[in-house]
């Protein structure tokens, strides 16, 4: 077995890959950043936060509820391997170094300098990770099945119970938002046809020269249906009230884009939303009755975003469907200042919780070095059994598959953080 000292960056780095955090113990292994770097590095992460609520106020409340959802998510990990006596020695927020931190019992809790997650020590969780043979008994690796099935599944499971409290909170109190009939207006373009007759953004678009508009693709298909510079009707509800007015549709002029030459509007749109009262006997129900379908959707928007060709057809712009571009949380973050604007502290909050539901999927795909799987490596070690003796898994083996996942998501990282900036999401 290999000590500290003999470990080269690339084994300490595989080793955390696997262990899913820093495997460096106390102040002698990993000095706590200090003096003006670490001054500096608390400076950041404070100024990032009141930058972004002088941005916008909604904005920074949903970053907020990302951050209390991903210490949520770890103290999901931390208290169930507390009761299922596993040994966890560190519960840290954030990743690199160490800019603060105290130690109380057996656990370092403390704050590291790059606030994009968090992460909980336990020891053992493969043959990879040395440990004291005193402390053998109490890691990971050695539990039941039902019990490291159980700790590693907690934090999924913590943030499928923060969505069904976020939509009970919701339901009971505000109602169920749902879809309605139409083309809602987000984005008018400056100078563009639906700017030159009037149409504002908020506009409720109900039908275009006849055609009536149930949704919003709806509206891009009947507007390319007709020719640039034809003059259509528009149909439209404000402030409760329908009015009509003539627009002269342009041309798309992107030759980069598939449309190119096609009519267009010169609008962004979304599907209306509208509050729906509920009993609290129904708000219960439906609090968890619809995170099925959000699950599923999620399921199916995890396979989507993934594509190769999706990701490459964005890139390029050939591509402008949401529901299949990659994000990352700036983008999201962004798209909840305008949901807070319109919709207050329950959009923000039905954010969250989708938001949370989609993580809860995403986590437990079973691909090292995501949460599920370490969970695939339990149930793989439970059918090797046989005469109830164990069976460890060589989980070194898994590391090139590792590595790949880890380059696939930063592929996938950077393609949805360049579109998030280049192209933001309406």
């Amino acid at each position: 077995m290999k000590t500290t000292e003999d470990r080269s960056r690339y084994g300490r780095f595989t080793n955390e890959v696997m262990a899913g955090g820093s495997v460096t113990e106390g102040p002698t292994e990993e000095p706590t950043v200090g003096g003006w770097k670490g001054a500096l590095g608390a400076l950041v992460i404070v100024g990032l936060l009141t930058w972004l609520a002088l941005v916008n106020g909604w904005m920074f409340v949903f970053a907020a509820g990302i951050l209390i959802s991903v210490f949520l998510h770890e103290l999901g990990h931390f208290v169930t391997a507390r009761m299922t006596g596993m040994k966890a020695t560190q519960f840290f927020l954030g990743f690199g170094p160490r800019l603060w931190s105290f130690q109380r019992g057996e656990t370092q809790y403390g704050v590291r300098a790059l606030p994009v997650g968090a992460f909980v020590r336990i020891i053992g969780m493969n043959n990879m990770d040395d440990v004291p043979p005193a402390d053998e008994a109490r890691t990971y690796r050695q539990k039941s099945y039902p019990r490291r099935m159980l700790v590693i599944s907690a934090g999924s499971l913590m943030h499928l119970l923060i969505a069904v409290v976020l939509l009970f909170g919701i339901f009971a109190i505000r109602g169920k938002l749902v879809e309605g009939a139409g083309a809602e207006i987000g984005v008018v373009e400056s100078r563009g046809p639906a700017a030159a007759a009037g149409i504002q953004s908020g506009d409720v678009v109900l039908s275009i020269a006849g055609t009536p508009i149930d949704d919003p693709v709806a509206l891009g298909t009947t507007v390319r249906s007709h020719e640039p510079g034809d003059v259509v009707d528009v149909v439209l509800q404000r402030d409760g009230e329908q009015q009509t007015v003539s627009a002269r549709l342009g041309s798309n002029t992107d030759q980069s884009s598939s449309l190119f030459g096609t009519a267009r509007l010169g609008v962004s749109s979304r599907a209306p939303t509208e509050w729906r009262e509920m009993s609290i006997g129904a708000a219960a129900v439906h609090s968890v009755t619809d995170v099925l379908p959000v699950t599923w959707e999620s399921t199916k928007g995890i396979v989507q975003v993934l594509n190769p060709v999706n990701i490459v057809d964005h890139l390029t712009g050939q591509n402008d469907d949401p529901a299949t571009r990659p994000t990352t949380v700036v983008g999201v973050t962004q798209v909840s200042g305008a949901v807070g604007d319109s919709e207050g502290i329950f959009g923000i909050l039905f954010i969250l919780a989708a938001l949370n539901i989609f993580i809860a999927v995403f986590n437990m795909l079973p691909l090292l070095p995501l949460d599920g799987g370490h969970a695939a490596i339990a149930v793989y070690e439970r059918t090797r059994e046989r005469n109830g003796k164990r069976y460890f898994a060589d989980v070194s083996k898994l590391m090139p598959l590792a590595m790949g996942v880890i380059v696939v998501l930063a592929l996938l990282f950077m393609s949805g953080l360049y579109l998030d900036i280049a192209r933001p999401l309406r």
